[in-house]
């Protein structure tokens, strides 16, 4: 029998808009080590959504911490701060909370002594479970392709019909 994977690690900064962008970074700095290349950009979005939302509602400058959590299977990121007051998730709204449900499994919120942690899980293969075979060409080599698809056309079909503005 092996011993379970788990990786942990914490990191605390004052909250802040110009911190923002640093701690996503440090995130997925830290995803990436673990070889969890594919978990950057929707953790990275989930959690930028979440340490808005402590700017936001709980105020500038106020301590927050990040604790990232890989046990093999599962990665929790969890986001804690010391607001009193437990986000709700609007129905109607596009918000913070909106966008970290549709990009985790699960989510939650949990009131603490000092405040409170909002926190979101993601179902993660290891990176020994992706498979590293190389997939076969969409055409036949030596096809012939129709004309290069238009920049408008393929920038559509490459966010499935949705313009993408940057």
């Amino acid at each position: 029998m092996t011993a379970p994977l788990v990786r942990h690690y914490v990191v605390e900064s004052p909250a802040s808009p110009e911190r923002v962008p640093r701690l996503r970074r440090i995130v997925v700095a830290h995803l990436r080590y673990w070889r969890l290349e594919l978990e950057a950009v929707p953790v990275g979005a989930a959690l930028g959504a979440l340490l808005a939302n402590v700017h936001r509602h709980v105020g500038e400058g106020t301590r927050c911490a990040v604790e990232l959590r890989w046990t093999g299977r599962h990665l929790t990121v969890a986001v804690e701060d010391e607001g009193p007051r437990l986000p709700r998730l609007l129905s109607a709204g596009g918000g913070g909370l909106a966008r970290v449900a549709a990009l985790s499994d699960s989510w939650g919120t949990c009131a603490t002594e000092r405040g409170k942690v909002v926190w979101f899980t993601r179902s993660v293969a290891t990176p020994q479970d992706i498979p590293r075979r190389p997939a076969p060409p969409l055409t036949p080599v030596g096809t012939v392709c129709g004309p290069p698809a238009r920049e408008g056309r393929h920038e559509a079909l490459a966010t499935g019909g949705v313009r993408v503005r940057p």
